[in-house]
């Protein structure tokens, strides 16, 4: 990867770039909402393991697209805080259907 990345402006591309397949942008989109919806399940109704379940099933998919599609470093090892703030800005802007620019300005 280089030098390290000082701000999340220039973070977001980078992390656009390291998720330029669609495959790759879809399993990560469905590990966040289900991991989001057992995390939020968990802490409203319980039981308290679906809180770890949904930390596991959020990041196993995304970390194996990383390993079988991509075949990059998730940037979750690196810049822990940035990449979960990305994955659910990445969901948000799939689920609303306005990713395409971004993806336009990161060179994708």
């Amino acid at each position: 990867m280089g030098e390290r990345i000082r701000t999340y402006a220039e973070f977001w591309p980078h992390y656009l770039r390291e998720h330029a397949n669609p495959t790759t942008r879809l399993i990560h989109a469905v590990g966040t909402v289900i991991g989001v919806a057992l995390v939020l399940w968990g802490l409203l109704f319980g039981p308290w393991w679906l809180l770890p379940a949904g930390v596991v099933a959020g990041y196993a998919g995304a970390w194996g697209s990383h390993m079988l599609v991509e075949h990059n470093r998730p940037a979750t090892f690196t810049y822990p805080f940035w990449s979960l703030g990305s994955d659910l800005r990445l969901v948000a802007l799939m689920l609303t259907g306005r990713l395409a620019p971004h993806l336009r300005a990161a060179g994708l």
